[in-house]
């Protein structure tokens, strides 16, 4: 980061950049062939998916806490236990946001940090055995 006083929501633009970029992440949950399979993880309105999205990255990077205030901690494993996630789930997630984030995020090194930052994350939510 250019500038190290911001936090990563202010460095990355704030709500309009933050907003912009779940909605692209959902657009290409929608688009993409080879996210079929977490998309019929979502409800058939991703309306509410892109708004809790939002509201809990706005504070993972820094910005308002918006889902603690709306829904408390966001237990993020045990909100995703209902759901069989695997490897081939996670890189299906993770296709999404990586091309989100090529398209919202111009700064190259803030963006791989960013990367790295959510392939940990969405590590973190595999509840499922490897295939063999």
């Amino acid at each position: 980061m250019a500038d190290q006083q911001l936090s990563p929501y202010e460095f990355l633009g704030g709500e309009v950049v933050l907003r912009k970029l779940v909605k692209r992440f959902y657009d290409y949950m929608e688009i993409l062939p080879d996210s079929r399979e977490i998309r019929r993880m979502h409800a058939e309105s991703l309306k509410q998916s892109e708004e809790k999205l939002f509201m809990f990255l706005s504070g993972w990077l820094g910005g308002p806490n918006l889902y603690w205030e709306a829904y408390g901690h966001p237990m993020l494993r045990m909100r995703h236990l209902p759901f069989a996630i695997g490897v081939q789930q996670r890189d299906q997630w993770m296709l999404c946001m990586r091309r989100a984030l090529e398209d919202c995020v111009e700064d190259g090194p803030f963006r791989e940090r960013l990367l790295e930052a959510f392939g940990k994350t969405a590590d973190h939510m595999i509840n499922q055995p490897p295939e063999a």
